[in-house]
């Protein structure tokens, strides 16, 4: 539409303006017409790629030409050129810059048709010189929209790129979520696994058949609790509600810790996301007991009050012998970002008093 209506002005004035020619008065109006065009065809230039200092220079040599070819010619749409450029430096420019170069307009367009037509019409030539100015208002609204729509699209932009960040921390949670589970399965039942098939190995060699029998069995029975235990995994990782106390209680049993559950308060169902990961801090804490502290008992408490609810997992001090073994290191970090994700608190320590003294205690509170 813009270029449609620049090339009309221009065509309006090579066929209506006059004198034209190639001499004398017609080759100064051919001449004006020309360097007026230019004026007006530079509008069309982006905005980044002219400078503001130069666009200023630019405009007002532009009302300059559009002024002399006013002054110059007898007849035709000159003074469409000045109404274009002042209303395009309201576009282009600051307003402040943009209304004084449309006062200037309309004094210098003014005198020039006082001067052409003379003294007897002073209202005509002063009237037609101001209005030149005016159109200086509507390149102002039209600038203002340009900002308003801008600055709409960059607001959605920024929304975009925001939610792109918040959609992408979401997944490295989840991610770090799942490596947690997969750490929880695999590599603890994988260690106690490989402890007993070592330990079958080693007493092979002694030729104790008996030993080497429950150590084997030993292994078949974690094989299978590792095969519970990724049940849990995939079905938490589906985020299905879990029943806190029902799991809780079919993971001590299945690990042989029965009736180790001491239930305190008034048993409430707690979101999908607490019931996982307070599972995910038991199933830690029993193969933490059996690798650190065979043979000893395990006391599981968990307590519903008004404010939080608190799982404390206590086992004694080892009966038999513990094998030396190297844990992932994973463990105790992986407990602490899921109570950290919840708004809780863990304690991890030795129990130093007590029938369970010389023992090891995880305690979690998760508020709400």
């Amino acid at each position: 539409m813009g270029w449609v209506l620049t090339l009309c002005v221009i065509g309006s004035a090579f066929i209506t303006v006059r004198p034209i020619g190639l001499s004398g008065r017609g080759l100064v109006v051919a001449a004006l017409i020309v360097v007026n065009s230019l004026a007006l065809l530079a509008r069309h230039l982006p905005e980044h790629r002219v400078p503001p200092r130069v666009a200023l220079i630019w405009l007002t040599l532009g009302i300059v030409a559009a002024a002399a070819l006013i002054a110059v010619s007898r007849s035709g749409s000159s003074y469409l050129f000045a109404f274009f450029i002042v209303g395009h430096a309201g576009y282009r420019l600051q307003p402040r810059p943009a209304l004084a170069l449309a006062a200037f307009c309309s004094l210098l367009c003014g005198g020039v048709l006082y001067l052409r037509i003379g003294p007897g019409h002073h209202l005509l030539p002063w009237a037609v010189g101001l209005a030149t100015g005016t159109p200086v208002v509507l390149g102002i609204i039209n600038r203002s929209r340009r900002r308003a729509v801008q600055a709409v699209i960059e607001a959605a932009e920024s929304a975009e790129r925001a939610a792109r960040a918040e959609a992408q921390a979401a997944v490295l949670t989840e991610r770090g979520r799942i490596a947690r589970d997969v750490h929880d399965v695999l590599a603890h039942s994988l260690a106690g696994i490989n402890m007993q098939l070592e330990l079958a190995d080693a007493l092979i060699e002694t030729g104790d058949l008996e030993k080497v029998r429950e150590a084997n069995q030993k292994a078949h029975s974690m094989v299978k609790e590792s095969l519970k235990q990724a049940q849990w995994t995939v079905h938490a990782l589906r985020e299905d509600s879990l029943p806190l106390v029902g799991s809780l209680t079919a993971m001590l049993d299945s690990s042989g810790h029965r009736d180790a559950l001491t239930l305190t308060g008034t048993p409430r169902d707690v979101p999908s996301q607490v019931t996982q990961n307070l599972l995910r801090i038991a199933q830690e804490s029993l193969t933490n007991a059996v690798r650190h502290a065979p043979g000893g008992e395990v006391h599981v408490e968990l307590t519903f009050d008004a404010a939080s609810t608190t799982l404390r997992i206590r086992n004694s001090a080892a009966t038999r012998a513990v094998r030396a073994g190297v844990g992932s290191g994973m463990g105790l970090i992986g407990m602490r970002e899921r109570v950290a994700l919840l708004g809780g608190t863990i304690t991890a320590g030795p129990v130093t008093e007590g029938p369970d003294e010389g023992g090891w205690q995880v305690e979690a509170v998760i508020p709400g």
